[in-house]
């Protein structure tokens, strides 16, 4: 100081210091410049904080919000085909290949005519091999995506192609060369030996097996052809076989196979159907497709994967239809969702080749496209005026309809149709289901599967884990911290308390491992061992602590101040050897000696090996630090006037604690419970490797759960980037983001207005 500071003498003779000498003022300057500094900086980094999660935010908004836009399409250029205009024919089949590049059309005629889609170019033609003076009166196709066709003949007769596309690079051009094949020969299949025309038709192929089906008024006639290949001489022979059906009461409409080749559906326009099981060969039963009594069925097709019949009618509507068991356990056929395009008759249906998504067209020319698993009607649009023809891309981004000579061609946009507030929140009725589920199942090894993409289970399961994580973490937590602040001993309290803080340090990896192949089977094995600890165990701590109360003083004061729990220490260790040196025991006297097998064929109770119990217990661990920490230097901050003044006033330690500290303290305890919760929510490994990972929609603490963000990391690695299933799970995330943010923004309310109500304290 007397470097920076002059002294000078009043005049009454006393010493003065001057604090304005140029190093103090100096001093003075940088000080406040370093508090400025120090401002700026401190504001800085907090809006950094501010815009670092605003940007988060909008970036997981910027993912997500494709996924609820709706289809569009844009028209090109119409082509002119006069090769369309031949007379006395009438399209069949039109159907566009993978790359939009090529389309190919057949006619009743027996011609297929492979075209360019840029210019309607005639790339190739063939003919089918269909006898001469022979038409062809009907056509049906195997599931969407098999590119498989059969037609009926008028001589009573089918024949089964496929066509595909060659690819080649000659001069480094991709050409596609169209291709025609007969899977089952060139030879016609003979269906109705009396020889009458075919007016409806259908087949599946199943592995190497064909079932073949078509009617002649209201007689059906079913053939079952078995390919066999000769292991020596690479001779392929065909065995045929007849399956007798019930003749039909009305005139047929629609036929179709099921691809498990179980079941045959037979449509009429009458508004009913007959499912017959080839199988057993008789009739399952007679279905009424349509209510009112002036409507009729118009269209029919089968949906990818050919479970669900789409069934188009008179007025407008379109109907999915699928097998469902009932409760007798017999399979009967259910409408289990319906769409309304407008009031004309539906004159064709087309479904999609890769999603569960189909094309509908009226009479009038206005295309609607729909999407099944997600009830949604995406797009209506007038596309032509005379249609005689639809087909869709396998990639869904090209439409195409014949109107008259002309061919009109759409790009369709339609990257999300899968999902819908319904889908992801609501209870949805997928396809081989007996009834609505809530089903998270993004994936699957088949090309035709149904993805399932329901959040409910995941955030139900992300709930569950905080729950069962909560009861374990907070009152041992809470209750930890507040002895360790108001009643331990300084010295035991400095020893305790670093060593509960630094279980925080411990990787949740860890954790998880441990849980998964330690703690789970231990679990398992020593089931009654738990809840018999959860009984014994406060029953030993109050026991102890009434005991200890009713020994002498001499003995009692032997302890310091502070640091009795430390009696606990070996109470606490032998409950626990004990409760688990028993559980055999009270296994084999109680629950014949496998409890797991007790609750499930006692009590109806499944049991998981890797089940909630086993998350609690771990990330109840994982918890407590984070509550414990924060709750005790709340507990420890409250002023010590208080605790003395009440002690004063005559109020017992208890009292003083639960009716002063606690509610002065309170708005930190809450504080560190909803920290602890936001963890347990927001926690990953631990739920991964310790819950079996299952997404389900269940209470029982014996089964287990899968998580928000444990789907997150499990998923996101195998998603396709800007796919649907990969948007949805950065809707995951931003639900999961935006629940802490609610729940922190509830808690800090909640914390205010404790510290305002108990601040006069």
């Amino acid at each position: 100081m007397n470097n920076l500071a002059n002294t000078s003498m009043t005049s009454e003779g006393t010493q003065r210091i001057d604090f304005n000498t140029d190093a103090l003022r100096r001093k003075r300057r940088m000080r406040a410049l370093k508090d400025r500094l120090t401002g700026w900086y401190v504001s800085i980094g907090g809006l950094g904080v501010l815009v670092a999660i605003t940007l988060i935010f909008f970036y997981l908004f910027y993912e997500v919000a494709p996924l609820f836009q709706g289809a569009t399409i844009e028209e090109r250029e119409p082509l002119q085909a006069p090769w369309l205009q031949e007379e006395g024919e009438r399209p069949l089949m039109l159907s566009l290949e993978e790359q939009n590049m090529v389309g190919m059309r057949l006619d009743n005629a027996g011609e297929v005519v492979f075209f360019d889609t840029e210019d309607a170019r005639v790339i190739s033609e063939f003919r089918l091999p269909v006898p001469q003076g022979v038409q062809i009166i009907s056509h049906g196709q195997d599931v969407p995506g098999s590119q498989r066709t059969v037609v009926g003949l008028s001589n009573g007769q089918a024949l089964v192609f496929e066509h595909s596309y060659k690819v080649s690079f000659p001069n480094n051009v991709k050409t596609l060369t169209p291709v025609i094949e007969y899977p089952f020969g060139e030879t016609p299949l003979t269906l109705d030996p009396q020889g009458r025309p075919l007016d409806h038709i259908g087949a599946a192929v199943n592995d190497e097996t064909l079932v073949v089906a078509g009617s002649t008024g209201t007689e059906l006639h079913v053939l079952r052809l078995a390919s066999e290949e000769n292991m020596m001489t690479g001779e392929v022979t065909l065995e045929e076989e007849r399956i007798g059906l019930p003749v039909v009461s009305d005139p047929v409409q629609a036929i179709f196979v099921d691809p498990r080749q179980q079941w045959l559906y037979v449509l009429n326009g009458r508004a009913a159907a007959n499912v017959f099981d080839l199988r057993e060969q008789v009739l399952n039963g007679r279905y009424k497709l349509l209510d009112q009594a002036d409507n009729r069925v118009t269209a029919s097709s089968m949906l990818l994967g050919g479970v669900s019949l789409l069934i188009g009618d008179a007025k407008g509507g379109v109907g999915q239809w699928f097998m469902v068991s009932d409760p007798d356990g017999d399979e009967r056929l259910h409408q289990v969702r319906s769409f309304q395009l407008e009031q004309s008759p539906i004159v064709s249906i087309v479904p999609e080749e890769r999603r569960k998504g189909f094309l509908a067209l009226d009479e009038t020319g206005l295309l609607g496209v729909f999407y099944t698993t997600s009830h949604r009607h995406l797009l209506s649009v007038d596309i032509a005026e005379n249609p005689e023809a639809l087909a869709i891309s396998p990639r869904a981004n090209r439409v195409m309809v014949e109107d008259g000579a002309t061919l009109r061609s759409y790009d369709l946009d339609n990257p999300h149709p899968e999902v819908s507030w319904d889908a992801l929140w609501g209870k949805v009725w997928y396809e081989n289901y007996d009834e609505p589920s809530y089903i998270w199942q993004s994936t699957s090894a088949s090309g035709d599967f149904e993805p399932k993409l329901s959040l409910s289970p995941l955030a139900f399961g992300t709930l569950k884990a905080a729950f069962y994580a909560m009861i374990l973490a907070a009152p041992l937590a809470v209750a930890a911290a507040l002895y360790t602040a108001y009643f331990m001993a300084p010295g035991m309290r400095r020893k305790v308390k670093p060593v509960i803080e630094l279980m925080e340090a411990l990787p949740t990896v860890i954790l998880g491992f441990f849980a998964g192949l330690f703690l789970a089977p231990f679990l398992e094995l020593h089931l009654p061992g738990i809840f018999t600890l959860l009984i014994l165990m406060p029953l030993a701590i109050v026991g102890t602590g009434f005991g200890w109360s009713r020994l002498p003083e001499s003995i009692r004061l032997r302890v310091p101040p502070g640091w009795e729990s430390a009696i606990l220490i070996p109470v606490v260790v032998f409950v626990g050897w004990f409760s688990f040196a028993i559980s055999g025991h009270i296994e084999a006297w109680l629950f014949g000696g496998n409890m797991p097998l007790w609750l499930s064929h006692e009590m109806g109770v499944t049991f998981d090996q890797r089940n909630a119990l086993v998350v609690g217990v771990a990330m109840g661990f994982a918890v407590i630090p984070n509550i414990y920490s924060i709750a005790e230097d709340a507990v420890f901050s409250v002023p010590k006037s208080l605790t003395f003044g009440s002690l004063a006033l005559g109020a017992t330690p208890w009292q003083t604690l639960t009716r002063v500290v606690i509610l002065t303290a309170s708005p930190g305890i809450f504080s560190a419970l909803m920290i602890g919760m936001g963890r347990a929510v927001g926690e990953t490994m631990i739920v991964l490797m310790a819950t079996g990972n299952t997404p389900i929609m269940e209470a029982n603490i014996f089964e287990g759960m899968r998580t928000l963000a444990a789907n997150v990391a499990v998923e996101m690695p195998e998603s396709e980037v800007g796919g649907t299933h990969f948007r949805v799970l950065f809707l995951a995330a931003l639900v999961l983001l935006m629940f802490t943010f609610v729940m922190n923004t509830l808690a800090e309310v909640i914390r205010q207005r404790l510290r305002t109500k108990y601040s006069s304290l």
